[in-house]
């Protein structure tokens, strides 16, 4: 996924839409922590766009904060 494509699925999905600038301030944190990968793919007649891939530590990370955000929701609810 790409820089633009990760924050129109970001609004699609949870109505928000985060500003260009923060999207890729997190994907950069994200590259440096080894939490995801870049690569440059070509395209015929346009520029060259950085695709992201979550690593498996990344998906370990997510699993965390999806653990953490759940444990939260359920304190908040009782």
């Amino acid at each position: 996924m790409y820089g633009y494509e990760l924050r129109q699925e970001t609004q699609k999905h949870f109505g928000w839409k985060p500003p260009t600038v923060t999207s890729y301030l997190v994907l950069y944190s994200l590259l440096r922590g080894g939490y995801v990968t870049m690569a440059w793919k070509e395209q015929r007649g346009k520029p060259a766009r950085k695709y992201y891939k979550i690593t498996k530590k990344g998906e370990e990370l997510l699993q965390e904060a999806i653990k953490y955000f759940k444990d939260t929701y359920t304190k908040l609810s009782v």
